[in-house]
């Protein structure tokens, strides 16, 4: 799957409380049509939402997860008010929200500390709910687990290939076992191998900077507020988590699978970033290297194809994005609710899935250039430039932010 913690976020990509979610649960639509078992591969968050979506809409599903058991990879998560939206959709939020915590505000720093921006989270919660939510991404996965019959997910189970045979598609596993899906999603991650036979031509593409990650205790920092530091060096994000924990990650420029940055611990870290501000330092003090994650950061250049007749790309499968907008694993939330909806519509499979592939097409290209871009303006590292674009982002008009609120958070469902 793409690294797959979010980084951080914007300014006008932060806010929020959980009254909305106090309101009573919105069901999603029932038809009458077929009750075909729906498979799923990937054990994900893109593919266990899809399966808690889909069973409250009435169907059944299997999942199969690569990986010899299905657990979370990763450190933490930070899920906007889109995201919480669509749990409240399915009837989770709530268990979701009790495992994590809602942070008050983020800051937007330069190298020495001082604010280039700042977004009043309990402000903007008023108007779009629960939002700057953070959470381990162990303690999302558990919730999620817990929504399903453990007896429909299975593990170990990598493929190899896929064939289609009339209206089914015969899946492969690397254990020699075969399954026959009628109805497939993939939502099998930024690699996914479905993706690869359907499209063979879908490229990933390399960011053009590589990232460490840690969790941490927060007993002696005691920080309340996430935040994101962007220096000449590169850029460092703070998210504090529930039970006391930081979620931080690193960002540098490097060439991709840069064997200097592979071998980098934390006292390499200490030594780039020691001119960032307090209390960079000290969250890397507390840091040991057995502590670190390190990916280089990656998307999927965008496809103008998810729907391939009984079968569906969702999630980093369809649409892996680069986590400079904290939107990865919300997209992939976003699209559990709406293929749930679209299959509750007709009897028609392929029609659902095209019907999901419009809906979401134009929102998740948006999504991935948007962050494609953020993220070279973050990794610049011209002092000239960086001084016009902290100048910049110091004035952005409140219009132009509420403008990117709305676009990201107001959903179709």
């Amino acid at each position: 799957m793409n690294p797959p913690e979010q980084l951080g976020g914007f300014s006008f990509l932060y806010g929020s409380t959980i009254s909305t979610y106090t309101k009573s649960l919105v069901v999603l639509p029932q038809h009458s049509i077929m009750k075909k078992n729906i498979t799923i591969v990937g054990g994900g968050i893109a593919g266990l939402t899809t399966a808690i979506a889909l069973n409250k809409a009435g169907f059944s599903t299997t999942i199969f997860e690569a990986a010899p058991e299905v657990k979370a990879v990763g450190a933490g998560l930070a899920l906007a008010a889109n995201a919480m939206k669509a749990f409240q959709k399915i009837g989770i939020a709530e268990d979701v929200i009790a495992e994590g915590r809602i942070l008050p505000a983020f800051l937007l720093l330069d190298q020495q500390g001082k604010q280039l921006a700042k977004t009043n989270s309990e402000a903007l919660s008023k108007k779009y709910g629960v939002d700057n939510f953070t959470i381990h991404r162990a303690d999302l996965h558990r919730v999620l687990l817990s929504k399903l019959d453990p007896n429909t997910v299975h593990s170990n189970k990598r493929i190899v290939d896929i064939v289609t045979q009339g209206e089914k598609t015969v899946l492969t596993f690397q254990d020699g076992s075969t399954h026959d899906a009628e109805i497939l999603v993939a939502a099998d991650g930024i690699h996914s191998p479905v993706r690869k036979k359907l499209l063979p031509s879908s490229k990933e593409r390399y960011a053009g900077y590589t990232c460490w990650r840690a969790i941490i205790d927060n007993t002696k920092l005691q920080i309340t507020e996430s935040s994101e530091t962007w220096g000449s060096k590169g850029r460092f994000g703070i998210v504090p988590l529930a039970h006391n924990k930081i979620y931080w990650f690193a960002c540098i420029n490097a060439k991709a699978q840069d064997e200097k940055m592979k071998a980098y611990r934390v006292a390499d870290l200490m030594e780039h970033f020691k001119a960032f501000h307090a209390p960079i330092p000290q969250i890397l003090q507390e840091t040991k290297d057995e502590h670190l994650l390190w990916n280089d950061i990656n998307d999927l250049q965008p496809i103008h194809q998810l729907a391939f007749g009984n079968i569906v790309l969702i999630g980093d499968a369809g649409h892996a994005t680069t986590p400079n907008m904290g939107q990865g694993a919300c997209q992939a939330i976003e699209d559990a609710i709406v293929l749930a909806d679209e299959l509750s519509k007709t009897n028609d499979v392929a029609a659902a899935f095209k019907a999901f592939e419009n809906r979401r097409i134009q929102r998740v290209h948006r999504i991935v250039n948007t962050s494609w871009t953020f993220g070279k303006i973050a990794h610049i590292e011209n002092p000239w430039l960086i001084s016009a674009r902290n100048f910049l982002f110091r004035h952005i008009p409140a219009s132009i932010n509420e403008k990117q609120v709305q676009v990201v958070y107001e959903v179709d469902f």
